[in-house]
């Protein structure tokens, strides 16, 4: 009964290795968008089998989906000159994609599942670091045997960015102090009010996505309320170019106990609170990888939202 924490301390390890050597001069942003145009970032595993590394790809393809193919056929076939191999194995029954607004849904057969912990979580990043750099892809979601795939407490894993694998990892236990400010409503629901606490915090969990996961435990001063509903699960968060893409699963629409908060309010505790802990500019939200969604039915999300002074209250 010992060995699962030593297992998911060489995974941590195995991340770390792969950060400190795979993410080299030249990536692309996960959120899309790249140094060069036509220039993609393909990764493989080293002669090793244990990192992920880099190699430059160039094509003329500027269709989104033929691009996404094509960069799949390059995963799973590595140049004969490269001492290097694939990070898809041979065995794996690959089954194809599609594309649904900014979400990759790769379909793999059950054998997907039989690759050892080390393996899948080196395959899910070069998966996810290839693919989140062609336009318009923000996220991969892999399918096995149908089904999505489950982490190592037996959730699914959801909605994979390249971003989900940081650039750097410096100490996998480190921890810091961070003084946030976050915003809250009181018992109207009409305004938001700034809480300012100290967490404490591992270094490698992104700023914004300490924010969010604040403002989803709620307040602690008693004078406030929460904005959002405490079940919301963060499906991913990523920030390029001064913008936060959040990707929530449904319950952010339809959280436990119905919040009786102005309709504006959650969205701008959360804009709000990330231009203020985060500098973040702007804020593009999401519902299970899509945008195409309006907030309690008057709040569309397909746009970008900044900063709103109007709605935070006195002291």
């Amino acid at each position: 009964m010992e060995k699962r924490p030593m297992r998911f301390l060489a995974l941590i390890l195995l991340l770390a290795a792969f950060c400190l050597s795979g993410c080299g001069r030249g990536q692309r942003q996960a959120a899309g968008g790249g140094a060069e145009e036509g220039v993609y970032q393909i990764y493989y595993l080293d002669a090793s089998g244990t990192v992920l590394t880099p190699n430059e790809y160039r094509t003329d393809t500027t269709d989104t989906d033929q691009l996404i193919g094509e960069l799949m056929d390059q995963l799973r076939t590595v140049p004969q000159d490269l001492d290097s191999q694939s990070a898809i194995p041979d065995r794996l029954d690959y089954r194809g994609f599609h594309r649904e607004e900014m979400v990759v849904y790769l379909s793999f057969g059950d054998s997907y599942n039989s690759m050892r912990d080390d393996q899948e979580i080196l395959c899910r990043a070069a998966l996810a670091r290839t693919l989140t750099q062609a336009p318009e892809v923000n996220y991969i979601s892999i399918l096995a045997g149908e089904q999505p795939i489950l982490d190592a407490k037996g959730q699914p894993v959801g909605m994979i960015s390249g971003s989900d694998f940081v650039d750097s990892i410096s100490d996998v236990n480190a921890y810091e102090k961070t003084m946030l400010t976050l915003y809250f409503t009181d018992e109207k629901g009409e305004l938001l009010y700034p809480e300012t606490r100290e967490v404490v915090h591992n270094v490698n969990t992104s700023l914004a996505q300490l924010v969010i996961e604040e403002l989803i435990s709620g307040p602690e001063t008693f004078q406030l309320c929460p904005t959002v509903p405490a079940d919301t699960r963060l499906l991913n968060v990523s920030v390029n170019d001064n913008v936060c893409y959040v990707n929530f699963d449904e319950t952010f629409l339809t959280g436990s106990g119905n919040l009786a908060v102005a309709d504006y309010i959650p969205i701008y505790s959360i804009v709000n609170s990330l231009a203020e802990a985060a500098g973040i500019s702007r804020v593009q939200f999401s519902i299970n990888g899509s945008a195409n969604v309006k907030f309690r039915d008057s709040i569309s999300l397909d746009t970008q939202f900044e900063r709103n002074l109007d709605y935070i209250g006195g002291e």
